[in-house]
């Protein structure tokens, strides 16, 4: 039986080198995660791919928003895709849907033709689309590999109900790929009730930032979100939930 997976989504370099220290299996890597993340730089990507032997998967999102992309968005996906595809990326992260909230299938397969022999996780905009379990069924004729998702909730606990029904629809003809709210204080309740082998968290914690001099009175981004706050991966985090996992593992005897 397949044994537990932990990918850790991370989008600065001392989150990547925590969760590798921590023993993560996979990154997920991306800018500006806040905002549910955004296409990283290539050289964050590089640094992290020359310093840490660890799998990548690169997250294509050219904006923050919806996933209906127009054809100039398209062409700078692909082009990215073909980029990190170069340098070495071991899988991409994307998701595209039509204005009726299905799977955008042309685009999907445009960019699996494009990324041949990466592995390709659909995003959550699995989470937003209409139908889940026509577009389970759609994910595994396209061959994807993986399926993020919190079961079209804000949190993977309150939809664990619809991953459960994904992880038996989906009979290991794809990976379900749990996220949103996964924590050391809920992956092994998650993974016992849905089934689920592949869990998704960034870990992160807040730290507060070194500067002494701090100006309060400009704000640069997200109204009320302060200057000298770091969200980063906590490898406590990270190798608390792995544990978890190797316990459950050997309890499963998977393996």
């Amino acid at each position: 039986m397949k044994k537990f997976n932990l990918e850790v989504c991370v989008d600065s370099y001392q989150s990547a080198l925590n969760a590798f220290n921590a023993g993560a299996d996979r990154l997920e890597l991306c800018s500006n995660l806040i905002i549910g993340g955004t296409t990283p730089s290539t050289e964050l990507f590089k640094k992290i791919k020359q310093n840490l032997n660890i799998k990548i998967n690169v997250l294509i999102r050219p904006r923050f928003g919806d996933f209906l992309y127009t054809n100039d968005e398209f062409e700078i996906i692909k082009n990215e895709i073909i980029n990190f595809k170069k340098l070495g990326a071991d899988g991409i992260v994307f998701g595209a849907l039509k204005k009726d909230g299905s799977l955008d299938i042309p685009k999907l397969q445009e960019v699996l033709n494009i990324s041949q022999n990466m592995y390709f996780t659909l995003h959550r905009a699995f989470d937003v689309c209409q139908n889940p379990f026509k577009a389970l069924e759609q994910c595994i004729d396209l061959k994807i590999d993986s399926i993020l998702t919190s079961g079209q909730e804000n949190t993977c606990v309150l939809g664990k109900n619809l991953i459960k029904q994904l992880v038996d629809k989906a009979n290991n003809k794809i990976d379900i790929l749990v996220g949103s709210g996964v924590s050391p204080l809920n992956i092994k309740e998650i993974a016992n009730y849905t089934n689920a082998k592949s869990f998704h968290l960034s870990g992160k914690i807040e730290k507060d930032s070194h500067m002494i001099y701090r100006n309060n009175n400009v704000n640069m981004g997200i109204k009320g979100l302060s200057e000298y706050t770091i969200w980063e991966t906590d490898e406590f985090n990270i190798k608390n939930a792995k544990q978890i996992l190797n316990d459950l593992e050997r309890e499963k005897n998977y393996g």
